[in-house]
């Protein structure tokens, strides 16, 4: 592992790439941007282990209703596999292209359904621009809207569920690990043939072992039970290990003035503070700011970049935000809150 010093000289004026420069330097120098393949496969092996240990305790356990217990830890190690996914959508695994793809559609097409192109475009989008309006898929208009000129837009139904987006956030994410498996199959047609046919057996591979588990286990209605228990689980976790990171945060104006790299990624991120059990239930996405600043920085080396881009941005003045996990959340539900104002305000 790295030894870390947090010492930084910072030559850079106000907004411009070079702001980036020295922190950039002082990463590389302490070998933070180096690969850590050994402690993703002793990492992958465990989950992988503990999977497959769930799996022949439901097996074990048999179609009874207490085996839906099981849709909890379940759950947890189908987030722990989409973590894997992506990291390796951002080299964070692997020192080839190809390797690492292979890594991405087994935790992702494989294990979990869902597509890994889909998923790879549409996350690289939002690091490249993240929470601009016009850029950022991530607060384009969806279920849910993000500013107060997209909630003006919306009639009839979608009016009404943005006037109340907050209180039903938590909700809709029960939803969310469905709606990712439907995106990746809807965005098949877009990609290219021989990309198309990977994916889409893999998926069918997936969906067929999934299926066959659960008819081996329970009667055809538990397993329908169990299945959609285990999905809403599945997107609950993941929607709130996402929630934190940018909601109420800067957004950029389309229309204004540029900013840096730097300046960029750390005012549209929200860190959350914690020890181990915060990294390993968030996936080291609670460093978002490093994450985003380095998205091919292996995930062990995050907590090791954070005195450093703390120190950096003290010292160009750019404030570096960080909370506690439950003030994240009352940050971003307010926001969303916030946004749906006038329209309450118009009934």
């Amino acid at each position: 592992m790295p030894s870390v010093s947090t010492t930084l000289n910072p030559t850079a004026g106000p907004r411009t790439g070079s702001e980036f420069a020295p922190l950039l330097k002082a990463v590389r120098d302490q070998g933070l941007l180096d690969r850590r393949i050994g402690w993703y496969a002793a990492g992958t092996a465990v989950d992988l282990t503990a999977l497959t240990g769930t799996i022949t305790a439901m097996v074990l356990a048999g179609d009874s209703w207490w085996t839906l217990l099981f849709a909890l830890p379940l759950a947890v190690l189908w987030a722990r596999t989409a973590f894997v996914g992506h990291d390796a959508g951002h080299a964070q695994i692997t020192r080839g292209k190809r390797a690492g793809r292979a890594v991405g559609l087994l935790h992702s097409n494989l294990l979990l359904g869902m597509s890994y192109a889909w998923w790879n475009d549409k996350h690289n989008r939002h690091h490249a621009n993240p929470n601009h309006v016009d850029k950022d898929p991530d607060v384009g208009v969806g279920a849910l809207v993000w500013t107060q000129r997209q909630a003006e837009q919306r009639t009839g139904f979608a009016r009404w569920l943005t006037r109340n987006q907050a209180r039903l956030f938590l909700p809709m994410l029960l939803l969310e690990g469905i709606a990712l498996k439907v995106y990746g199959c809807q965005d098949l047609r877009r990609q290219p043939p021989r990309e198309r046919i990977v994916e889409a057996l893999l998926l069918a591979a997936h969906l067929a072992g999934y299926t066959t588990l659960l008819l081996t286990v329970f009667s055809p209605g538990r397993a329908l039970v169990f299945a959609l228990l285990h999905h809403a689980l599945f997107g609950l976790h993941l929607g709130l290990t996402f929630a934190p990171n940018h909601k109420g945060m800067e957004m950029p104006d389309p229309d204004g003035e540029g900013w840096g790299h730097l300046r960029r990624q750390v005012l549209t991120s929200r860190n959350v503070r914690g020890g181990f059990l915060t990294d390993w239930m968030l996936g080291g996405l609670n460093y978002q700011i490093e994450h985003h600043l380095f998205p091919n920085m292996p995930r062990p080396h995050l907590r090791l970049a954070q005195p450093l881009v703390r120190a950096h941005c003290a010292a160009v003045g750019i404030p570096y935000t960080e909370t506690s996990l439950l003030d994240s959340y009352r940050q971003a539900l307010r926001y969303m809150h916030e946004v749906g104002a006038p329209l309450r305000a118009a009934e």
